[in-house]
């Protein structure tokens, strides 16, 4: 592309009708509020998808998107708005929850053996391992434990991400020793600072892209466990009581649900009931 060209998509300024037309699309059909204070943050991000397809203003865009040959674009544009935060052991206190109360209780007093685990909302996979650390950490000192874990998003970029299970050697420092000897295997290369998620993990992980607008998820299992957390805080309420109705679809009753640290059902008409701040069980 001439240099001219970069300097009018630099340049390209999303004006308010071509803004209300993408965050009326991107609330109705994907559930994510663009309120106006988003104006600036949204122009700024969809000026990548403009620098890639070639386009110099956000009309063009914008009308390219709602052709039928834009269909395929959507995709690209919800993967640049969405936001997609996480970490390693993130809200560290889930975890020991999991491993200390609900694997203990479950191998110990129900005799259960294997656990299906839904991670809603995974981003670029780093609570799926996550959790599949605590889990293979269980399984050691408690024969014949196994697992399967579930991890969805909206977000494609952040989904082969997660696959691929390849991360930056930072993101892993809250990790122990212990724990980075026996999962993470680092590069051969010894300029690439990232290490790589054991294959043993990686077969018990399974990701697919998923929109929680859809009116019902194309999920077969039913989990014992499903966490949806730091995601509805980009929902309104009445979205995010739509979406953990959905969700809880898919959970065994007496299976537990767990939120991020900033969310809540109050006030939501949905089938849990809360035990610990931010953990629930289906009733």
């Amino acid at each position: 592309m001439k240099t001219n060209e970069l300097t009018k998509i630099f340049e390209a300024k999303l004006s308010k009708m071509d803004f209300d037309r993408l965050s009326n699309f991107i609330y109705t059909n994907y559930g994510i509020k663009m309120p106006p204070a988003k104006h600036i943050m949204l122009q700024s991000r969809l000026q990548k998808r403009l620098r890639t397809l070639g386009i110099t203003n956000f009309s063009e865009y914008v009308n390219y998107v709602f052709s039928k040959k834009g269909q395929d674009e959507i995709i690209h544009m919800i993967d640049v708005v969405s936001t997609n935060k996480t970490d390693f052991f993130r809200e560290p206190q889930h975890f020991e929850y999991l491993k200390n109360t609900i694997l203990h209780e479950a191998y110990n007093y129900n005799k259960q053996r294997f656990f299906k685990i839904w991670s809603a909302g995974c981003s670029s996979g780093e609570e799926v391992y996550t959790i599949a650390i605590v889990m293979s950490e269980f399984a050691n000192t408690n024969p014949g434990i196994d697992f399967s874990i579930l991890g969805t998003d909206i977000s494609t970029i952040v989904l082969e991400k997660a696959t691929t299970a390849v991360y930056p050697i930072e993101k892993v420092d809250v990790i122990s020793l212990e724990l980075k000897r026996k999962y993470l295997l680092k590069s051969k290369d010894k300029e690439e600072k990232n290490v790589r998620i054991v294959p043993n993990l990686r077969s018990k992980c399974h990701f697919q892209r998923l929109n929680f607008m859809e009116n019902s998820y194309a999920i077969n299992d039913n989990f014992d466990i499903i966490l949806c957390r730091n995601v509805l805080i980009y929902f309104d309420r009445e979205t995010q009581e739509k979406v953990i109705t959905k969700l809880s679809r898919h959970l065994k009753t007496g299976g537990h649900f767990f939120l991020g640290h900033s969310e809540s059902i109050t006030g939501l008409e949905v089938p849990l009931k809360q035990i610990k701040p931010t953990i629930f069980r289906k009733i």
